[in-house]
């Protein structure tokens, strides 16, 4: 009987402000195993002091009664953007990620400018817990149209992000990168291997490692190109890609190697499914493979300078 191919393609690292809203709660709430139900939303990592809706949100026992308080905290203007955001987190988390999509949508109106982007990151979130797909697609584009416009980091090549209570600096490229590892797990999603494939090698190009890589070979896979997935797969073993040190990235190269080779003595199989291009992204993505030194030639624009064929769609 022909083996099936089981592996999950791995998805890429949230973003560091999604991560961060998470760990808050988990950790706060000792969302752990043997976790009490009273206990998973009780914030107390990191919580602000005093004595407003919010802060009350984020001592809250249970997730109701702790909804109930960040509504109190966006009707009466206070920390409206973290209120939306650790809501929907919230929300995400009891299984309320449709409700907490609309939410967003609906109040993002009563945020800066500034609070877009991470708002658009929680949104993005929500759309892969519910499965939206194209969603997901649309906003993840639209993170790269604002990059190369020079909007996403005000023309700057870094930003600062947030992780653990640390400030550090994000490049271009690294930013760019990781928009470009969700696109291709989103693409792999739907699924349509030949435009992940596509995302995937301009994303390595820029900033590789190894979980890009080993999602590069179950696209190469997924289409019978096991040769070509053989190569890039037997990079990670053999340590040439940033990451390939970790065990977990070792395993899954050689899981999908096995797989391979358990192809290779079967019948040619592809997956005929996701042969349709996206040419707008695609023109976009040949003049970055085929451009020299993309993020050294402009101070403003690094990656996206000589793009213009992406349309909003």
């Amino acid at each position: 009987m022909r083996m099936r191919m089981r592996m999950r393609v791995e998805e890429e690292e949230e973003d560091l402000s999604i991560r961060e809203k998470d760990e808050e709660i988990m950790e706060g709430g000792n969302l752990k195993k043997g976790s009490s139900k009273d206990e998973l939303f009780h914030v107390i990592h990191k919580a602000p002091p005093g004595d407003s809706p919010y802060v009350r949100a984020k001592y809250a026992q249970d997730p109701e009664s702790a909804i109930a308080l960040f509504w109190e905290a966006i009707n009466k203007g206070d920390r409206v953007e973290s209120a939306l955001k650790d809501m929907a987190v919230v929300m995400k988390q009891i299984d309320r990620a449709e409700e907490a999509i609309l939410i967003l949508q609906t109040f993002r109106f009563l945020c800066s400018k500034h609070s877009q982007h991470s708002l658009d990151n929680v949104l993005i979130d929500l759309f892969k817990k519910c499965g939206r797909i194209e969603e997901q697609i649309e906003l993840l584009k639209r993170q790269l149209r604002m990059i190369y416009q020079g909007e996403a980091f005000n023309g700057k090549p870094t930003r600062t992000a947030r992780s653990h209570g640390k400030k550090f600096q994000v490049s271009v490229k690294q930013e760019t990168s990781r928009l470009l590892g969700n696109l291709g797990w989103a693409y792999m999603q739907k699924p349509n291997y030949m435009m992940a494939e596509a995302v995937y090698k301009k994303a390595q190009m820029i900033d590789p490692d190894a979980n890009k890589a080993c999602n590069l070979g179950l696209c190469l896979i997924k289409q019978g190109r096991l040769n070509e997935a053989t190569f890039v797969l037997e990079q990670v073993q053999q340590a040439q890609i940033p990451g390939s040190d970790e065990t977990k990235a070792q395993k899954r190269a050689a899981d999908l190697l096995t797989e391979i080779r358990s192809r290779q003595s079967l019948p040619d199989s592809i997956e005929l499914l996701g042969l349709s291009v996206d040419v707008d992204l695609l023109n976009g993505l040949e003049l970055l493979v085929n451009k020299k030194g993309p993020f050294g030639r402009s101070k403003r624009l690094p990656v996206f300078e000589e793009i213009s064929s992406f349309r909003d769609q």
